[in-house]
């Protein structure tokens, strides 16, 4: 009589993409093996390097709550680590003779890093999946005899013929050999301490897919016309579940598509968008900290001006609204990003990278190929082909919020300024002027 055989084991390591529908690594590790251990390491070097700020680590945390809940209603667990990642991965592997392991291929400095020292700590157990974080791998879209492309819209042409791969279903059920440790997710503490903007959304697939459901059901319709209103916040405020991976680019393209019309067209764009960034930043790692296109730009030092910056009182309002949001939610409209950024590097004329970093001390969706190349086309020393473009803040104003409600909403001290007097507080009266408790311009444009 023949014994039966061992069940077979994998490992589905999650990073960057926490969510258990239309996930090729955790698809693929459950058609690998008849046991499956859904993995998420809390490594102590993210925190070092500095990318463990209190939003992210707050939504992360609401993240893994969400993918442990789901994989509960299945039958299994999330097993979470504490440590350097390649190292308890690897234990791991050796604890339950995991015959793959599974991880989605990411295109920042540190996930190559983390790819190379895996697949000499495993060999050729890894297995690396892509259209994982993005609906369109990088590298899979390149000009001829070019390993990217370095502008958007040849780039977005040749995107939208690829054929996307069709989107998974959850899994059914989950089976986690037994005797595998897992620490509880406050471990997460780990990785800093701090308090989470006030306006901060909740983490995880589920609150994701409800304002998924939400956003096409009554807002894709009208994004085409609306996506620059700051007043109307017309946008889909999906890109923190995108950056956590909570939900899938793959399947917002195909159902975007499926909605059809302008709308429609006009958000696909922006995952385009997110995809062009991710390809830039795979074949160019340095562009996270080194200007991609250098201009020989000769950045000015003003600590005054930056302070005034950050805490929104620069006297402009629509700049001071938009870094108040920021502040308040974790989160800001794209409109008011770039203008905020343009009035930093281009009016302020303050290096990008002071800008950067403040952003990525902030935003719950702070993912670095979208921050960090966004400042770099804002600031001219990236992919826009018109370098020299400045976003004035008044004409910005006048165009995104005429009647001045985007800035009331969050500068209270100017509330009671009518229509568009909030936008130039310093054209009042003397005496009004002089009551308002709020700076004059720290610059004239």
């Amino acid at each position: 009589m023949t014994p039966p055989s061992k069940p077979s084991t994998s490992i589905a390591v999650f990073t960057s993409d926490l969510r258990l529908r239309d996930n090729p690594v955790l698809h693929a590790a459950l058609r690998a093996a008849d046991r499956v251990v859904p993995l998420f390491v809390v490594d102590r070097r993210v925190a070092a390097a500095g990318f463990a700020v209190p939003n992210r680590v707050a939504f992360l945390r609401d993240c893994l709550a969400d993918l442990d809940a789901g994989l509960r209603e299945r039958g299994g667990r999330l097993i979470v680590r504490t440590g350097d990642a390649v190292e308890e991965i690897r234990r791991v592997a050796e604890q339950v003779d995991a015959g793959e392991v599974h991880i989605a291929g990411g295109v920042s400095a540190f996930a190559g890093r983390r790819e190379a020292r895996l697949r000499e700590a495993l060999g050729g157990a890894l297995r690396v999946h892509g259209a994982v974080l993005t609906a369109a791998e990088p590298g899979t879209v390149t000009p001829s005899g070019k390993d990217h492309f370095a502008v958007f819209t040849p780039y977005f042409r040749a995107w939208q013929g690829v054929e996307l791969r069709r989107p998974f279903a959850a899994p059914r059920g989950v089976r986690v050999p037994p005797g595998v440790r897992s620490e509880p997710l406050s471990a997460l503490s780990l990785l800093g301490s701090g308090s989470p903007s006030p306006g901060l959304p909740e983490g995880g697939e589920r609150a994701g897919r409800r304002r998924l459901d939400a956003w096409l059901r009554s807002g894709l319709g009208a994004y085409a016309d609306r996506q620059d209103d700051l007043a109307g916040d017309a946008t889909s405020r999906l890109s923190p579940y995108l950056h956590f991976g909570c939900l899938s680019p793959v399947e917002l393209v195909h159902r975007a598509r499926k909605s059809g019309g302008p709308g429609a067209d006009a958000f696909v764009r922006q995952l385009a968008w997110r995809d062009f960034h991710h390809q830039v930043l795979a074949a160019r790692p340095d562009a996270s900290h080194t200007d991609y296109r250098p201009r020989g730009d000769r950045w000015r030092s003003d600590d005054a001006a930056v302070a005034a910056w950050k805490a929104g009182r620069t006297g402009y309002p629509i700049v001071d609204a938009g870094m108040r949001q920021l502040a308040a939610e974790g989160w800001m409209h794209n409109r008011a990003r770039l203008l905020v950024a343009s009035f930093l590097t281009k009016t302020l004329y303050v290096d990008w990278r002071v800008g950067a970093r403040h952003f990525l001390d902030l935003l719950v969706d702070g993912d670095v190929a979208n921050n960090q190349l966004n400042w770099q086309w804002v600031a001219g020393t990236g992919t826009d082909t018109r370098p020299n473009r400045v976003l004035n803040p008044l004409a910005q104003a006048r165009r995104f919020d005429p009647d001045g409600t985007y800035v009331r909403r969050w500068i209270p001290e100017l509330a009671d300024l009518p229509g568009r007097q909030v936008h130039t507080p310093w054209t009042l009266p003397d005496p009004e002027r002089t009551a308002l408790p709020y700076p004059p311009p720290i610059v004239d444009l």
